[in-house]
Parts: structure tokens; C-alpha cells; sequence
């Protein structure tokens, strides 16, 4: 394996060799600490090394992996998060004995949820879909309440139909292939001349939109995201669901086109944009707020990769992924101000207050601001036609949305006037994170 292989593998490895270090008594005391470096390696991978770049385990494991540019921007994306949130995770809970237990499973979710951008063959992929799947499971019941317990199990029975979806689907996708494990772009390859074409794709949608969120499989979303901790929740909005994204990615054929699957995908989408908006506007917390604005931007991407599916656009995944990484950066960004903004006071509550509105109205596509870019560069693939009409109906939905997310975080934290303030563990990776997702979208512009 060369460099540029261990680099990539390190990337899956690194925090599954920190997850099995926790047998060690000293490095559970140390864990929570550690949370920040674990994504480093997968950060370091998307940003240095180039697209095609290829590792293949030997033999028993026969894994290979694989980076291309959808890949390595949500992979870096992801990891630039997933590293925030791990340090903000360390700050918020200190040393509580339950905090090791959450780290190991924030460690397996970790593992998964950056290997599905990575892995090249259909078992690897089922096998790290899987790890994050059933992984998140602890993080959402981490509290122990009733309402944790109740999304925990909501969430691990959908998560549990999602893979029995995915399994029929990669089984048939593999019976008709010499190998027994094949590379994802053969089987992808072969997918539009299979007698079981419709099978696999109906298959493959149903256990994507699950993990995705699309209505009306959506409904562990705004269960699981409040339910969880700060931390937890800024990842499961921002990275584990994108695992649906880069499955549809992945595996359907873009290049050959389905048109006919396409504009399922399309119509299912613009259900989704508009079903979030108008469930999430009727809603009195701030995390299921913004729990139901990622059920509707999931619902834009739904749109972005129906329309490449139907059109036959290679070119749709690249722009997917894009927006999926603006997406990734500001809903991460916003979950952690809602953190911050519960312990801030005084006078320093209106520029925390400021930040987290410029980031809410960015998500909205505000002009000057990265998600304004992030929809621009969908307007050639949208076309001037109804669909861009309805797109931008829904844009304007999620700018009302953000300003109703707005207004019940600045009600919450004014009603804690003798708050002291965040601590720095806190509000430095938070400010990282705002800060990329206002930049990065502006380097990535296709």
C-alpha cells in the first residue's frame, strides 16, 4: 500500500484503533480529550490527496478504497466537523462516567460515517453504512429520558429497514458479477441493462431515503436530533445523514440515466422541501426546528439527483456533494450556536445572537452569504422553468423557517439573562466551524 493508500486508510482506521484503545483504562480516562484528533487523518486525506486516489486492503480483508471529488469533499467536510463537534462534546460533558461510553460510540459512528465517502467496494460500503447506522443509535440515547429512549427505538427500527432495503438491493446488484465482492463502479456499471433493474432501484432508493429523511420517511429525524446531546446532534443533522446522499451518489447510474426514477426522486424531493418547511414553522423547540430545515434541504438534494439521474448528468454528483457540504458545515455550525447561546448572557449574547442569525439566513440563501453561492450553482441544473420556480418557493420557505428558528433561540436565551457565558471549549470550535461553512462553499464553487 503506498502513502497516499495509508493516508486514506488511516482515515477509516484512526478512530476505530482509539475506539479499541478504550480497553485500556488509561486512554478512557483521556478519551474524551482525543474526540478532536480522530477526524484529523480523514481531513488531512480529503485535502492532500488527489482524486483517483485509490488503497486496497490484502488479503483476508479484501476492502478497497477509493477518493474522487464527491467523495473527498464531503469527506473533508465531514472530518472538519466531525472534529468540532468532538472538542465541543469534551468541553460540554468533562468527565462524567457516562461520558467514556458516549465517546466510544461517538468513535464507531465516526468510523462509519466518514467510511461510506471512501470505500469502493459493495461490501465495505454495507459494512460501514451499517457501523454508523446502529452506532448512532448510542448517541441518541445517551440522556436516558423517555423522549432519548422513545427516538432511539423509533430510530433503530427505520435504521434496521434501511439496511434490509440496501442488502436485497447489493445482493442483486452482485448476482449477476464473477466476484463475490465487486467494486461499486461495476456493479453501477452493469445496473441499467439488469433484468432487475426496477428491484435493485426501488430498493436502493427506499433504504437511502430513510437515512436521508425524505417524507414521509422522515420521522426519526425530529425525534432522534432533540434527543440527543448538543454535540451528537450537529453531527447526526450535518454528516450521518449524508450517508443517504453519497449512497444515491454512489450507486445509482448517472451517466447512463433513469428517467423515469429520476422524476420520482424529483417529486418525492419537492414534497420534502415543502412538507419540512411547513411542519418545521409550527414547532416551539430550536433543535426541531432545526431538525425539519434538514428534512427540507435533504429534500432539495433529492431534486439535485433526480434531476441528474433523469437528464443522464455525470456532473449532478459534483454539485450534489457541494451543496451537501455547505449543508453539512451550517447546520453543524447552527446546532453548536444553540449550545452557546444557552449559556451566553449579557452582552455578549447580541454578537453571538448576530453570527448565528448570519448563519441561519446563509442556510436560507441570504444574498453576499455562501448559501446564496451554494444555490446559484444550482440554477443551471434546475433550469428557468417551474422546477426552479418551486425550488425557489422552497428557498424562501427555508428563509422563514431559519427567521422562526431565530426568533425562538433569542426568546430562549433572553430568558436566561444571568447566563456567564460559554466557555472557550465551547465557542471556539463553534466559531471554526461557522467560519468554514462562510468560507469553504467560496474555494469549492464549481
Amino acid at each position: 500500500m503506498t502513502g497516499a493508500g495509508l493516508l486514506l486508510a488511516s482515515a477509516l482506521l484512526a478512530p476505530l484503533v482509539l475506539a479499541a484503545l478504550c480497553l485500556s483504562r488509561a486512554v478512557r480516562a483521556r478519551v474524551p480529550s482525543l474526540l478532536v484528533l480522530a477526524p484529523l487523518p480523514a481531513l488531512l486525506a480529503a485535502l492532500a490527496l488527489p482524486d483517483g486516489t485509490h488503497a486496497f486492503f490484502p488479503s483476508p480483508f479484501r476492502m478497497s478504497l477509493a477518493l474522487d471529488r464527491p467523495g473527498a469533499m464531503l469527506l473533508g467536510g465531514a472530518a472538519l466537523l466531525w472534529s468540532a463537534a468532538g472538542a465541543f462534546a469534551a468541553s460540554e460533558m468533562g468527565a462524567k462516567p457516562a461520558t467514556v461510553r458516549f465517546s466510544i460510540w461517538w468513535l464507531l459512528t465516526l468510523a462509519g460515517s466518514l467510511g461510506v465517502f471512501i470505500v469502493g467496494d459493495v461490501a465495505s460500503f454495507y459494512l460501514v453504512y451499517t457501523l454508523a447506522s446502529l452506532a448512532a443509535y448510542g448517541l441518541i440515547v445517551h440522556e436516558q429520558s423517555p423522549a432519548a429512549n422513545r427516538a432511539g427505538a423509533i430510530y433503530v427500527v427505520l435504521a434496521l429497514f434501511s439496511e434490509a432495503f440496501l442488502l436485497l438491493a447489493f445482493i442483486m446488484l452482485a448476482a449477476g458479477h464473477p466476484e463475490a465482492n465487486p467494486l461499486i463502479r461495476d456493479v453501477v456499471a452493469t445496473l441499467p441493462a439488469s433484468a432487475m433493474r426496477d428491484g435493485i432501484v426501488l430498493m436502493l432508493i427506499l433504504g437511502f431515503a430513510l437515512k436521508m429523511g425524505l417524507v414521509p420517511l422522515h420521522v426519526w429525524l425530529p425525534l432522534a436530533h432533540p434527543a440527543a446531546p448538543m454535540p451528537a446532534s450537529a453531527v447526526l443533522s450535518g454528516v450521518v445523514v449524508k450517508a443517504g446522499v453519497i449512497g444515491l451518489i454512489r450507486f445509482l447510474p448517472f451517466e447512463a440515466g433513469l428517467t423515469g426514477w429520476g422524476t420520482v426522486l424529483i417529486a418525492v424531493g419537492i414534497v420534502t422541501a415543502y412538507c419540512g418547511v411547513a411542519i418545521g414553522v409550527t414547532q416551539k423547540r430550536a433543535k426541531t426546528v432545526l431538525a425539519y430545515s434538514t428534512v427540507s434541504q435533504m429534500g432539495l438534494l433529492a431534486v439535485l439527483i433526480g434531476v441528474g439521474i433523469d437528464s443522464a448528468d455525470a456532473g449532478a454528483t459534483t454539485l450534489a456533494a457541494y451543496y451537501a457540504v455547505h449543508h453539512t458545515l451550517v447546520k453543524g455550525a447552527l446546532f453548536l450556536a444553540v449550545g452557546v447561546l444557552a449559556a451566553t448572557g449579557g452582552a455578549r449574547l447580541l454578537p453571538a445572537l448576530l453570527l448565528t442569525g448570519v448563519l441561519a439566513l446563509s442556510l436560507g440563501g441570504m444574498p453576499l452569504t455562501s448559501g446564496a453561492l451554494a444555490k446559484l450553482a444550482t440554477k443551471p441544473m434546475l433550469g428557468y422553468g417551474v422546477l426552479s420556480t418551486a425550488m425557489a418557493l422552497a428557498g424562501a420557505g427555508s428563509t422563514l423557517l431559519m427567521l422562526h428558528f431565530l426568533r425562538i433561540v433569542a426568546g430562549d436565551a433572553r430568558a436566561n439573562p444571568a447566563a456567564a457565558g460559554a466557555p472557550a471549549g465551547q465557542i471556539v470550535p463553534w466559531l471554526v466551524v461557522a467560519a468554514a461553512s462562510l468560507a469553504i462553499p467560496w474555494g469549492l464553487y464549481p
